[in-house]
């Protein structure tokens, strides 16, 4: 080669930046072509379900579906009437046993004091966690009893909020139960002031703090 060739070589910065780049493969390449060729092969061969729910609120859903499934078997099998509704109501499925056109809901999946609808909201998340593998932390109603008892312990709650506000001393609610205190703590804390739980079961209460 003559120092002329040698010269063009050397001032061709195009010759050395396409060897460059057949010779060196970048990283991103590197690390994208396996991934996109394991993902494909992974959906056809069925072990990963495109039409499977993802966001939180799909998750909801299902178990709603799955806990109505149970619920309905658990009627048939009672002779018991009842229509079954699914919502989503923030965090929870929402999932309530309410009255049909053949009839109203035995008053007897409540309860006194709700305590079999707590046990049947108990064995409905155990149902719905064995179907979808994940702890349940929805949410059951009977008959509305929930809501009644929601609007009441509201009433009550806002009356000690005033109480500790006007005297700046905190007060002791009543025992409840952990679906009634959840609910006082929410008013509390709309409220602006401090709560927490003290005490055992049956007898675990509220304490309403000042602010």
């Amino acid at each position: 080669m003559t120092e002329q060739d040698t010269s063009r070589v050397e001032q061709d910065p195009s010759s050395i930046k396409d060897a460059s780049a057949q010779d060196v493969p970048t990283q991103d390449v590197e690390q994208d072509v396996p991934t996109q060729d394991v993902s494909k092969s992974a959906v056809a061969e069925g072990k990963i379900d495109v039409s499977t729910p993802t966001t939180t609120t799909s998750l909801l859903e299902r178990e709603g579906e799955v806990a109505a499934d149970f619920l309905e078997q658990l009627l048939d099998i009672a002779d018991m009437d009842g229509d079954i509704d699914v919502d989503v109501d923030g965090d929870r499925a929402a999932v309530a046993i309410v009255d049909s056109e053949e009839g109203r809901v035995s008053r007897r999946l409540v309860g006194s004091d709700g305590k079999v609808l707590e046990a049947l909201q108990e064995l409905t998340r155990l149902a719905v966690q064995a179907s979808t593998g994940e702890r349940s932390r929805l949410m059951l109603d009977v008959a509305g009893y929930r809501a009644e008892r929601r609007a009441a312990v509201v009433t009550v709650t806002q009356a000690a909020i005033a109480t500790v506000k006007s005297t700046d001393e905190k007060v002791a609610m009543d025992p409840m139960t952990a679906f009634e205190r959840k609910v006082v703590h929410d008013e509390v804390l709309a409220a602006g002031l401090v709560s927490e739980s003290e005490g055992v079961e049956p007898q675990r209460h509220v304490v309403i703090l000042p602010a």
